[in-house]
């Protein structure tokens, strides 16, 4: 889970990521992260597709 209200920019409140997970959560997806020094950081989100219903 992120922690809430960390920032390194001069302005912004930290929340962010921690409104973002919240969402996901709830939508049963999850966030996965990878991250190498000097690289950057890749954020990848994955949400449960819903199977449209046969009439």
């Amino acid at each position: 889970m992120a922690t809430p209200f960390f920032t390194l920019k001069d302005s912004g409140t930290g929340l962010g990521l921690q409104i973002s997970y919240t969402i996901i959560e709830e939508m049963k997806g999850y966030i996965d992260v990878s991250s190498r020094l000097g690289d950057g950081t890749i954020f990848s989100i994955y949400l449960p597709v819903k199977e449209k219903r046969r009439r």
